[in-house]
């Protein structure tokens, strides 16, 4: 049982039972598919859940990672290696755009713990509207040797009418559609459930030639054969949605309906009287607030609860800066590599990662940073999960986006008050998988070129086998159409004639002011320069560099403080002569003008800041010193 809560009545009891999911999830899509399922899921049940994944590494990171940050009670997760699975199945030939996972449902006997008696399984196109424990509760209907529960399929597929010459797998009637199948594991295993669906597979083929329907297909051959196997499910435990489905009559009104199956690629626009209905079921979870599910079952505290609160705990309420120091310990739910992400670095240990961070206001920026940096980018999104799919939808329909591989886009999910600016650069970093990043901000275009001039750098400056941070000159415009300097003749100009400006010269001059434009303009060769308080410089690095500091949010001191630490770790400060990258100019976000208006929110910045110079300090002793003078002179 997952937790140690004392049922005091019926209603109790029911609810300590876990229940079982298993599910097949591979690839970039499908992992994003299935979190509208576990939402559906989440939001009915009234009891622990025990997730069973069948997953190809890429899922596996990802729904690991987003389980991990979600920290819903009572849910317990694992993974199985899809990859391992393989062979059992390679050998069968399949036509169905599922590919060879569509069916590796037929060795979960094989895969699952052999002490785990029963399980539901779900496909990840599957929606529940009721509470999941309801369908559970069927398993005790089942009689004699029936060990598989199944709904009998809706479409007319099966009996082989649909088209001239069509001929389907043997199947009995209609067939059964395994969208949603209620598997008796250990039944199934005494009944030596592999032989027998691979017997029969090896005999239909030879006539079949290969599966049309993948898993389904075998399932429907086997029981063909021995009919006593299956406990025919009702039909609104997968109220399948297609063109060619019977399933309006499996219901009378749209409230009888507990499981919708949306069993085809066009998703929302098939023919149904009620498609509206289904629509907006289907929107209602997928643009969910996941944050709400993490709601207690029945009053048993989780251990993660229990770890956060601990911290929290440590905290003074009546700090006038709780609100600030709280949000270092918010776990915010992360859906890493939300879009399909392919890229492998280069092998001659050069190649380098843009990364950066926005939110919803600055997605306009996109397109342009990919025109002008053809490298790889790692990007953390700060989104509401109805902003999440916003962005889908408009990433789907840019085709500069879309020619894309190598962008990952990493969603963390809204909660608190304020920006967790330093926490989103860190999601951001720790997914890139070159050997250098290239710290930016999302409001910046660097120069044309410039992924193949830092990649040239890193040889010329020796960067494998030294501590340096190459700074990328930033300047400015106010001008919203820029024609965009292609050299450094030309930005020198368009400087000349007050075009462009260097970055921040009007507002706050002392956060690029030791890069030392001056010299930048006639240099030809790298010089290096010396840190100074509130340096605040965008440069590469390598992969290894320290993180950033997650106890400044929203705006001030996020990127001042990382230098810091650069400079605390005897990292050389190295301006690129022939580098530079421009802001764009827009709206003010949120988060500043809150600086600018509120007094309490600089009274508390400086507090942070007063805390983390004396814990560099601490960790870094004499070296350190120079920090606190040159903050008081400051």
């Amino acid at each position: 049982k997952m937790c140690g809560c004392r049922a005091t009545d019926h209603k109790l009891l029911i609810a300590v039972n876990t229940i079982h999911v298993a599910i097949v999830c591979a690839g970039y899509n499908a992992s994003r598919d299935v979190v509208t399922l576990v939402k559906s899921v989440l939001f009915h049940r009234r009891n622990p859940l025990h997730f069973h994944f069948i997953t190809d590494s890429i899922a596996q990171q990802i729904l690991s990672s987003l389980f991990h940050t979600w920290m819903v009670p009572a849910v317990r997760v694992n993974f199985y290696d899809a990859d391992e699975l393989k062979s059992e199945v390679s050998w069968i030939p399949n036509k169905h755009y599922s590919g060879i996972y569509g069916l590796m449902k037929l060795v979960l006997t094989k895969t699952l713990p052999s002490d785990l008696q029963r399980v539901i399984v779900l496909d990840t196109d599957i929606t529940f509207a009721t509470d999941i424990a309801e369908l559970w509760a069927v398993f005790h209907k089942f009689k004699g040797q029936q060990v598989l529960g199944l709904v009998e399929n809706q479409s007319d597929w099966y009996l082989g009418n649909l088209w001239k010459n069509h001929r389907p797998w043997p199947a009995l009637g209609r067939g059964f559609n395994t969208g949603v199948i209620l598997l008796l594991l250990d039944r199934l295993r005494k009944l030596r459930w592999e032989q027998m669906w691979r017997l029969t597979a090896e005999r239909e083929l030879m006539s079949m030639l290969s599966t049309s329907l993948a898993d389904q297909d075998i399932f429907n051959a086997v029981i063909k054969q021995n009919p006593f196997l299956v406990h025919q499910l009702p039909c609104f435990w997968n109220v399948q949605l297609s063109d060619h489905t019977r399933s309006e009559k499996c219901y009378k009104d749209v409230s009888d309906l507990k499981v919708i199956h949306w069993n085809s690629p066009k998703k929302l626009r098939v023919k149904n009287k009620h498609v509206e209905f289904f629509r907006n079921l289907y929107l209602t979870f997928l643009e969910y607030d996941g944050n709400l599910l993490r709601r207690e079952l029945f009053g048993c505290p989780s251990e993660a609860d229990h770890n956060s609160e601990n911290t929290l705990s440590e905290l003074d309420e009546d700090d006038p800066c709780y609100e600030f120091r709280r949000e270092r310990f918010t776990v915010h739910r992360t859906h890493l590599y939300f879009l399909h992400y392919e890229y492998e670095p280069s092998s001659d240990n050069t190649d380098v990662t843009l990364v950066a961070q926005l939110s919803m206001d600055r997605l306009q920026m996109l397109e342009a940073i990919c025109k002008h940096w053809e490298g790889p980018i790692s990007l953390a999104l700060y989104l509401s999960d109805a902003e999440a799919q916003q962005f889908l939808r408009y990433a789907q329909g840019s085709e500069v986006l879309m020619s894309r591989g190598n962008v990952g886009y990493h969603i963390v999910y809204k909660e608190g008050q304020f920006y967790p600016v330093n926490l989103l650069r860190n999601v951001a970093m720790r997914q890139v998988n070159t050997p250098y990043m290239f710290l930016s901000d999302i409001d910046f275009l660097p120069m044309y070129g410039l992924y193949e001039y830092l990649r040239k750098s890193v040889v010329q400056l020796d960067m494998s086998n030294t501590k340096k941070a190459l700074v990328v000159p930033a300047f400015e415009t106010l001008r919203y159409r820029l024609s965009y300097p292609k050299s450094k003749a030309e930005l020198l100009s368009q400087l000349d004639m007050g075009t462009l400006f260097t970055f921040r010269y009007h507002v706050w001059t002392k956060g690029h002011a030791p890069t030392n434009f001056a010299k930048w303009r006639t240099a030809t060769t790298p010089y290096k320069v010396q840190w100074e308080a509130d340096f605040e410089p965008y440069v590469m690095v390598r992969r290894d560099s320290p993180e950033y500091d997650r106890r400044f949010v929203g705006f001030g001191w996020n990127k001042v403080a990382h230098i810091m630490e650069l400079d605390a770790q005897e990292y050389e400060f190295v301006v690129l002569p022939n580098a530079y990258m421009i802001h764009m100019p827009h709206a003010p976000s949120f988060d500043i003008t809150k600086f600018r208006s509120n007094k309490q929110y600089r009274v508390c910045l400086k507090t942070l800041k007063e805390e983390f110079q004396q814990n560099m300090s601490r960790r870094y002793g004499f070296a350190a010193l120079k920090y606190m003078t040159a903050e008081n002179n400051s």
